[in-house]
C-alpha cells in the first residue's frame, strides 16, 4: 500500500484529571473516527496521565488515531521536568499489539516503547516548537497561548 496522508482534526482543548490538553484527531475517509470510539477513548484518557509535576504547567496533548483496518489509537502526551514529554499509550481492536479483540472501543493501555506513528508524531513536532515559544522563552509563561497553538487541521504525514 502507498503512503499516503491522513486528516487531521483539531477539536480544541479540554481539562481532564486537573490537565488542559490539545485535542488532536486522525482519521480518513474508509474508516472514519466515531462518536462511540471518541467516548471510549475519552472515558480511559484519565488513566494515561500521570500525576501533576508541581515544576511544570500541568498541560499536554492527546492524539486520537483511526488507523486503517480496526484499530484506534490514542497518545497522551504530557509535558514534565518543565521541558520532557511523557507519552502514554492505550490501543483498541488492534490484536498485533495484544488487544483481546478487534473492537475498536474496547482500549487497553500498551506496555511497549512506541512513541507514534509517523502521522501523530507529525503533532509532536508542531508540539515542541509551541511549548519553547510560549512557555520556556517567554519571561513569564504563557500557558493560554500555548493551549490556543495547534497545528492546523488539515493533511498531516508528510
Amino acid at each position: 500500500m502507498a503512503f499516503r496522508d491522513k486528516t487531521l482534526r483539531v477539536p480544541g482543548p479540554t481539562t481532564i484529571a486537573g490537565r488542559q490538553l490539545k485535542r488532536y484527531h486522525i482519521d480518513q475517509p474508509e474508516v472514519p473516527l466515531t462518536p462511540e470510539v471518541e467516548r471510549a477513548a475519552y472515558a480511559v484518557l484519565p488513566d494515561l496521565l500521570p500525576p501533576a509535576d508541581p515544576t511544570t504547567p500541568p498541560a499536554g496533548w492527546v492524539v486520537l488515531h483511526r488507523g486503517a483496518d480496526t484499530g484506534a489509537y490514542l497518545l497522551a502526551y504530557t509535558w514534565f521536568w518543565d521541558n520532557v514529554v511523557r507519552c502514554r499509550i492505550a490501543v483498541a481492536g488492534q490484536p498485533a499489539l495484544d488487544c483481546p479483540d478487534d473492537d475498536p472501543t474496547h482500549f487497553v493501555p500498551l506496555d511497549r516503547l512506541e512513541v507514534g506513528c509517523v502521522w501523530e508524531l507529525g503533532v509532536l513536532e508542531h508540539e515542541r516548537v509551541a511549548w519553547v515559544r510560549h512557555v520556556l522563552a517567554p519571561d513569564r509563561p504563557d500557558l493560554a497561548g500555548y493551549l490556543a497553538d495547534s497545528r492546523a487541521e488539515g493533511p498531516v504525514g508528510r
